[in-house]
């Protein structure tokens, strides 16, 4: 269906050539000769383009009391014409017994201080302090959620390689997308987030992030896996993802481990294999039930750096079906035409896991608790509507009746109202995509 395809290129970009792998500009060529960089106050600057992009910084927690909750503030910029900003607060519900408390709300009158370190918006602040060294989060945006946190970074924050970012396009010279993060691995975190049932108290330790996709979210990436994995001694990270076949399908792998104070190993010789997995019924997807994450490397001082963390994920805390507030009949033609059918399933699993660690000579075994995502957006070699996706749609209730005879005439409604359509599924995915983002509610005319 060539007019469904270049609808989708020229309205939402969602088509792309195949460029192949040559057209990214991995952040592993700079780690060749410069494995990570220590963070500076200057790298904590918002960017703020003035072109499609998704910037965020999301701080997870994991608190003495065993309380697993996160925080985000996410800005976009649609084409260069449409600001966002959201933030969004979540505190999981480990028992599985209940929904989690989640909210997501935009954001009114926002803006940067002038040093483009600092964010605020009404009845939001979200600051770095004059070292550099501490955020200060305070939010009353939503009465179900008044956040009032501080993360102080416990030890050096790095990005891999001279600036943590890969480039994307034909010319490196003139790259037209970018993707970049920067962490502070291991944080300890003070202060509350209080609902209208308690008031949590979440000192303890945690992870903070600073990403930022430099174009449309789907485009950069087809799937991801993270960990964020607290010890009472270390902390180990990982955030790998993989591009969509316009790129090769290439891999790329960012992660480290740390302890108060030093950094001991950052760099790209990492993996997240899915050792075991099942298909989930829902979503379509195949869901993660267990993922051995390894880590290899030297630290800096030239030792050998090998470490594993393997195990079963146990029951799952969340699905989050990203595209949820959309219909479900324009849902699955998105699905079946660009192939995006963005979820994300998140863990913490219950039975505590141990990191395997091994530097040099020594060696060291750690119990500590995880959390995980594994995210799915892109499906690959995805041509249009075929006649069995219509079907599958009026099995579904989204048609009442698909035969065809009556092809053509589907065809020509579907294509009338699907430029519309689109523009507005695309404001879901530019904020929503990147792991760790969530739902966001989107009306459409009937």
């Amino acid at each position: 269906m060539n007019w469904l395809k270049s609808t989708l290129a020229s309205v939402a970009g969602t088509q792309e050539p195949i460029y192949g792998p040559e057209a990214i500009q991995s952040v592993a060529r700079q780690a060749q000769e410069t494995p990570y960089t220590e963070l500076s106050k200057n790298d904590l600057r918002w960017r703020a383009y003035q072109y499609t992009n998704v910037e965020n910084k999301v701080f997870y927690i994991m608190a003495d009391d065993g309380t697993l909750a996160m925080v985000q503030l996410i800005y976009s910029n649609i084409v260069g014409l449409h600001t966002t900003a959201q933030f969004t607060s979540k505190i999981f519900n480990l028992k599985g017994d209940g929904p989690h408390n989640w909210h997501s709300d935009p954001l009114s009158n926002f803006m940067f201080d002038e040093s483009m370190l600092s964010f605020g918006a009404d009845n939001l602040a979200v600051q770095l302090n004059e070292d550099g060294d501490t955020y200060t989060i305070k939010s009353a945006v939503n009465e179900d959620s008044l956040v009032n946190l501080t993360f102080k970074r416990s030890s050096p924050g790095f990005m891999i390689g001279k600036d943590g970012t890969s480039y994307f396009g034909t010319d490196p010279e003139n790259p037209w997308g970018s993707m970049s993060h920067a962490f502070w691995p291991r944080c300890a975190v003070e202060g509350t987030i209080t609902t209208k049932e308690k008031t949590y108290d979440l000192t303890g330790r945690g992870m903070f992030i600073h990403a930022l996709q430099g174009m449309k979210p789907h485009h950069a990436a087809a799937r991801w896996n993270f960990v964020n994995f607290q010890t009472p001694t270390y902390s180990a990270m990982m955030m790998e993802y993989t591009t969509p076949p316009s790129y090769g399908s290439t891999t790329v792998n960012v992660g480290g481990i740390v302890k108060d104070g030093e950094i001991i190993y950052a760099g790209i010789n990492n993996s997240a294999t899915h050792t075991d997995s099942s298909q989930d019924a829902e979503s379509d997807w195949p869901e993660p039930k267990s993922i051995k994450w390894v880590w290899d490397g030297k630290s800096k001082e030239g030792q050998e750096v090998h470490a594993e963390l393997d195990g079963a994920l146990g029951n799952r805390l969340d699905r989050i079906d990203v595209m949820a507030e959309v219909p479900g009949f324009i849902k699955t033609i998105a699905g079946s035409v660009a192939g995006t059918r963005p979820y994300i399933f998140q863990y913490c699993p219950q039975e505590k896991l141990s990191l395997k660690l091994k530097v040099g000579d020594s060696e060291v075994t750690e119990e500590g608790t995880m959390f995980s995502e594994a995210t799915k957006i892109l499906r690959n070699n995805i041509d249009g509507i075929t006649r069995p996706s219509l079907r599958r749609l009026a099995r579904r209730g989204g048609v009442i009746r698909i035969s065809a005879d009556v092809y053509p005439e589907v065809r020509k409604t579907v294509k009338n109202r699907l430029t519309e359509i689109i523009r507005q599924i695309l404001l879901v995915m530019e904020s929503s995509t990147t792991p760790g983002h969530e739902r966001k509610v989107v009306r459409t005319t009937d």
